[in-house]
């Protein structure tokens, strides 16, 4: 009854007002939500406790949260999650710290079926930061254990979102953006923290131009791209130009960024805070490492002009810095920079680089640090 009132006052704090809400004895939680604007969200709830009591062998520093509901002979079968199948209704896993005030919003796709009987963790900073700001995200390592062998996730990693009780309306939206798109866990995280910097207005949104241009819907424009490997190739890389021109607009030491979009020319201009010029290329660096751990970087163009085969290698001097964006590699939009001048030339083209370029302890993940 705690948990039940706790989301019906939070449906409140967050601007909706409740049409309807099933009983609460009985999982999940349904509640027929009306907001300002006259919208209508159905929100399918799996609400599950967070405690503060001290667990053995467990750091002091967490809460935990236990996902159980009924007896624990029901826990052995399976409890897949419960979804509308027109898309119409968003289904939510959600941890209610009512001792904190704050909500935390698994991944419903990564949490399906549900593995009754288990707990998840957060660290108390975590749940602080939430209280604080009102959105807090971060990324937790997911690993087998005993439920399952196997990490829900294929990057070991998932996407978290502890939130207060106002900001419920703008979780139930990242969740039904990042089930109607089945976002992985890092553009899940990308879409968390931008619905934290700008919080969702609850106006109908338009159509975005290309959906226009095409006659499509957003879904189905991700379908066809996702359904072939040139398209999805050409996709990956511009998402990575898109997250390094986050990273570096504004960033400490960068006095300048320009994005270009020319063919046979670089990527970035950057220019630092002591006046320093710098052309930056940036590539996707390769999902597998070398047998060391190292990672590794494609630095090569798609194809070779007829007649000159050495016209598919870069010339050492076509720039100055790559920026490898090790999300294939680590499931995480992070970059790493390294100097072409460094580089390992191609032996029978001396002026080019080598299509495989080690990632080695020189490349650093701050631009400004790199020097002529």
């Amino acid at each position: 009854m705690d948990l039940h009132d706790f989301l019906v006052h939070a449906v409140e704090a967050s601007g909706g007002r409740v049409l309807y809400a099933s009983d609460p004895g009985r999982a999940p939680v349904y509640l027929g939500v009306q907001l300002e604007s006259d919208e209508r969200i159905g929100l399918l709830v799996y609400p599950f406790r967070i405690t503060r009591n001290h667990i053995r062998n467990r750091p002091d520093d967490e809460v935990r949260g236990q996902l159980r509901y009924g007896s624990e002979d029901s826990w052995k079968r399976e409890h897949p999650v419960g979804r509308d199948i027109a898309g119409v209704d968003v289904t939510t896993i959600i941890g209610i710290d009512l001792a904190g005030g704050v909500l935390v919003g698994l991944d419903a796709n990564l949490w399906d079926p549900l593995p009754m009987g288990i707990s998840f963790y957060a660290k108390d900073a975590e749940i602080e930061q939430a209280k604080e700001s009102g959105w807090h995200v971060w990324e937790k390592i997911n690993r087998g254990g005993t439920k399952r062998t196997e990490a829900r996730s294929p990057t070991n990693l998932e996407t978290v979102v502890a939130f207060t009780p106002e900001r419920l309306i703008d979780y139930a939206r990242l969740e039904r953006r990042a089930t109607s798109l089945r976002l992985d866990p890092p553009l899940r995280f990308a879409a968390a923290t931008s619905i934290g910097e700008h919080a969702l207005s609850d106006e109908p949104q338009r159509r975005h131009v290309l959906e226009e241009q095409f006659a499509l819907s957003s879904e189905q424009i991700l379908d066809i791209i996702g359904g072939r490997n040139r398209l999805s190739v050409a996709v990956r890389g511009g998402v990575a130009e898109y997250h390094l021109e986050r990273k570096l607009t504004g960033a400490p030491g960068i006095a300048s960024l320009r994005r270009l979009d020319v063919d046979a020319m670089h990527d970035f201009d950057v220019t630092l805070d002591d006046g320093t010029f710098l052309r930056v290329e940036c590539k996707n660096a390769s999902p597998k490492t070398f047998a060391s751990g190292a990672f590794k970087v494609e630095v090569q163009k798609t194809r070779a002009s007829k007649g000159d085969p050495a016209s598919r290698f870069y010339a050492v001097d076509g720039f100055d810095i790559v920026a490898a964006c090790l999300f294939s590699a680590t499931g995480r939009w992070e970059f790493r920079f390294g100097r072409t001048a460094d580089m390992a030339r191609h032996r029978e083209f001396p002026d080019r680089l080598t299509p495989i370029q080690t990632i080695t302890g020189d490349w650093t993940d701050c631009l400004p640090a790199i020097r002529h």
